[in-house]
């Protein structure tokens, strides 16, 4: 999370970091019950598909401390959660984060435990490891996550897509790692999973170590995001479309596909193929896989098929 910070910084910052203090009930965006959680919105659009919204949009959707603690839970649940088979995540009102709010979080970096240079570093790496579980927990939910970006995702917004499966975005949409405009390195994610995202370690380099935004077409060009749609509607449909899709086939396949993507990212070629082999030795021995191969040769939609929960 915020390595070090001053009180100048913060100073500078009050204006555009909104306080986080304020608890926002957030209603699921198909109308229905109030959410569990202050900062996101849970709603099930379609069969299988969970859709998360992060939900302060008056506050630009900026991550406060129970954002941290509630995408953990959110998605440790979600991953357990048989009845979903694909999650779609975006952002509520005009923007879809404008990254950490600076004001709530402060007290956890500015008054550190310990007694000595030693403890209160020892403690200070407990919190940024704390934080950066958040992000961490998507990739590790064996669902697939499709989040679609629309305006402004800024600082933690980079560290949180970089984590999700599928990026989407709409040509408004554009990015900034903010951390060095404050004093720091960004460190719940973004350093480590965006050279994998972008081909160009140089542009990866320039990003992280200028601050500048990065806009659609560029996003797009780079590869940071699969596709760039006219508006913020045209582009949610496009998300829930792309979940239906990828709902309608085995879960068997698509949750083991996603596992080993992310397996294979940090491993050589033989031993992604070493942990492939040994996955699907037991994988294979599903009925889906003859589900799919009649489908197939009926020339019938996988999304015919009534695949049992996982």
């Amino acid at each position: 999370m915020l390595s070090v910070f001053v009180r100048s910084a913060l100073t500078k910052y009050r204006r555009s970091w909104l306080p986080g203090q304020a608890v926002v009930r957030a209603m699921s965006s198909s109308g229905g019950a109030v959410s569990p959680y202050t900062t996101l919105a849970i709603s099930h659009p379609a069969e299988s598909v969970t859709h998360v919204e992060l939900h302060r949009p008056d506050k630009r959707n900026a991550m406060n401390r129970a954002f941290w603690s509630e995408m953990v839970v959110c998605f440790n649940e979600i991953a357990g959660d048989p009845g979903c088979r694909v999650v779609v995540v975006s952002g509520a009102g005009k923007v879809f984060t404008a990254g950490i709010d600076l004001m709530d979080m402060a007290g956890d970096i500015l008054s550190p435990e310990g007694d000595d240079a030693a403890r209160i570093a020892w403690n200070v790496r407990k919190v940024i490891a704390k934080y950066q579980q958040t992000f961490s927990v998507i990739e590790k939910c064996p669902k697939p996550v499709v989040v679609a970006v629309h305006g402004a995702c800024v600082g933690g917004g980079v560290d949180l897509i970089t984590a999700c499966d599928i990026r989407l975005c709409t040509q408004d949409a554009w990015f900034q790692i903010k951390e060095v405009d404050i004093g720091l390195a960004a460190d719940v994610g973004t350093l480590q999973r965006l050279p994998k995202v972008i081909g160009s370690r140089s542009l990866v380099n320039e990003l992280a170590l200028t601050g500048r935004k990065m806009f659609a077409d560029e996003a797009k060009s780079s590869g940071l995001v699969s596709r760039v749609f006219a508006d913020k509607e045209a582009m949610i449909a496009a998300a829930l479309e792309m979940a239906g899709e990828i709902a309608g086939r085995s879960p068997v396949a698509v949750q083991g596909t996603k596992v080993n993507l992310v397996y294979s990212r940090d491993h050589s070629v033989a031993e992604g193929l070493d942990y492939m082999a040994t996955w699907n030795m037991s994988m294979l021995q599903t009925q889906d896989v003859m589900k799919s191969a009649q489908a197939s040769m009926e020339k019938k939609s996988p999304k015919t098929i009534a695949f049992s929960k996982l």
